[in-house]
């Protein structure tokens, strides 16, 4: 059709009366995802210094205030610290305790057999970092989505990693869980995911990406695409999207059987409210076993011969060098709980993201037809500064606030109610890099050089997507440090992105 005729015009018109419309209706802004990415990626701000600590009085989240939901809070944060490990673990989220885990499971299978003394150190309660707290309860595995953009950016081959990296992360959880029979403990469900798509351009940017992805040679036999019209009769609301299978569960309750698991396989010991405040190497004449690296807390030393970085956001606090847009940028999510106005059976039990992935929700498993509690998180780009650098979440901010309550009202007004209040608003900080993809291996400064930290690892930087790539990425560390630990090369798996690695990453960013 010639860009002049009638006819585009009219496509044209009614594209911009939609946009408008849609505009109107949402509480949050749409079409910010360039904006969000530059200021991402723009220079350090003036003033800005390296992460803090965590803070110690977070706000009160669904995950981890729940009643009974953390019998490991306080693990370890009184008594005496252990002063001795072969590898110490720094943070106690899912990616410090899948490296636990990992590293047990290793040990355990070797031909030796041996005993490997493991540490985790964490500056709050167990998990109560973006696992337990900034979380959504997604174990979601990339479908297609940005597959065309990493494709250009990174190569086929590359892109498709991506892809079976989450896809393997997924898989490997649920076989886990069905294993041992603790689905039912960590509130595991299998109702699928639901991507929406707010605009005419995000959906032809969709189903452009879906063909990329077929034609790469991706399965794809499982996606359904919904119309507006079905998303209409189903739902209630007038956007069109599709599903595909993934599963909800309750994170912390996850990484609380990763740890239990691990603790039988070797010696554990978790140390809970006790933040490492720097990191020194032990000169060779005062180390004993090969010890590398002293650990400093207020509670006293933890001398190790490895260290594993699992400290996401905050990880530039222990390492300077990765703070800035060419390392790893704290970024505050919020999240509300608020009640439904329609049972499970009227809102499906899949859980749902939409506005270019911003907004995330999905409803909380009930034993009856009851309306559930619905976890919503997003809202940042409805702020100026899209709670970039921002450490603290102590507190919650009330622009974001404003965007989460009106949000699922706008898209659902049959389901909700507009101006009711959360039963719980909290918030937690995420780690972003401007890849909007982890480190993952041993530390490196930008030139590539490893000497000053030889023996000191990095599984961090998810950017908001860590519960279906974290577990494989502490997997990938952990085969690093068991290579060591046994003398042997490491070997790359094949699901995992070359770009991931450290000494790859750097050279890809110049």
């Amino acid at each position: 059709m010639p860009i002049s005729s009638p006819g585009h015009i009219d496509l044209l018109k009614a594209y911009w009366l939609w946009t408008v419309l849609i505009m109107s209706v949402l509480s949050v802004p749409l079409n910010r995802f360039d904006e969000v990415q530059s200021v991402l990626e723009s220079p350090l701000p003036d003033g800005h210094r390296p992460a803090s600590l965590p803070v110690r009085n977070p706000t009160k989240s669904f995950w981890i205030d729940t009643p009974g939901a953390n019998p490991l809070a306080k693990e370890g944060s009184s008594g005496d610290l252990t002063s001795d490990a072969d590898v110490c673990i720094i943070g106690s989220g899912i990616t410090g305790v899948s490296a636990a885990y990992h590293l047990a499971k290793a040990a355990n299978a070797s031909d030796d057999n041996f005993d490997l003394k493991i540490v985790i150190l964490e500056a709050r309660d167990f998990c109560s970092g973006a696992t337990g707290r900034r979380n959504g309860g997604h174990l979601t595995p990339a479908a297609f989505l940005d597959f065309t953009l990493a494709q250009a950016a990174h190569g086929t081959d590359e892109t498709i990693r991506s892809l079976a990296l989450e896809r393997y992360t997924v898989s490997e959880i649920v076989k886990l869980l069905e294993e041992k029979d603790v689905a039912e403990a960590v509130d595991l469900v299998a109702g699928g995911h639901t991507t929406m798509l707010f605009t005419d351009a995000e959906l032809e940017q969709a189903k452009r990406d879906f063909e990329a992805a077929k034609n790469a040679g991706v399965d794809l036999s499982s996606v359904e695409w919904i119309s507006r019209q079905e998303m209409e009769t189903r739902f209630g609301a007038s956007f069109p999207g599709f599903h595909f299978p993934s599963y909800n569960l309750w994170p912390l309750k996850l990484v609380t059987q990763l740890y239990l698991k691990a603790s039988k396989l070797t010696s554990l010991h978790l140390h809970t409210n006790t933040p490492v405040e720097k990191i020194t190497s032990i000169p060779t004449n005062e180390s004993r076993a090969s010890r590398r690296w002293s650990l400093h807390t207020g509670r006293g030393k933890v001398a190790c011969s490895y260290v594993i970085h699992a400290t996401n956001a905050y990880a530039s606090h222990l390492l300077p060098h990765m703070s800035g847009p060419g390392g790893i940028v704290p970024t505050r999510g919020q999240i509300v709980a608020i009640r439904a106005d329609a049972p499970t059976s009227k809102l499906s039990k899949a859980s749902w993201d939409g506005n270019e992935g911003f907004e995330y929700w999905f409803p909380r498993p009930v034993s009856t037809d009851e309306t559930p509690l619905v976890i919503l998180g997003g809202g940042r780009e409805a702020g100026s500064k899209f709670e970039y650098y921002e450490t603290d979440d102590s507190s919650v901010s009330e622009v974001v606030g404003q965007a989460l309550r009106g949000f699922l009202p706008s898209v659902f007004p049959k389901l909700y109610t507009r101006g009711k209040d959360p039963e719980m608003e909290w918030t937690g900080i995420m780690g972003y890099t401007s890849m909007r993809d982890p480190f993952v291996g041993p530390v490196l400064r930008p030139s590539g050089d490893n000497d000053e930290f030889d023996g000191q690892y990095i599984a961090a930087g998810y950017t908001g997507h860590g519960m279906p790539r974290a577990f494989a990425c502490a997997e990938a560390v952990s085969q690093m440090v068991m290579a060591k630990v046994m003398g042997n090369e490491w070997v790359r798996p094949t699901w995992l992105p070359e770009r991931y690695l450290t000494w790859k990453r750097y050279i890809t960013s110049k």
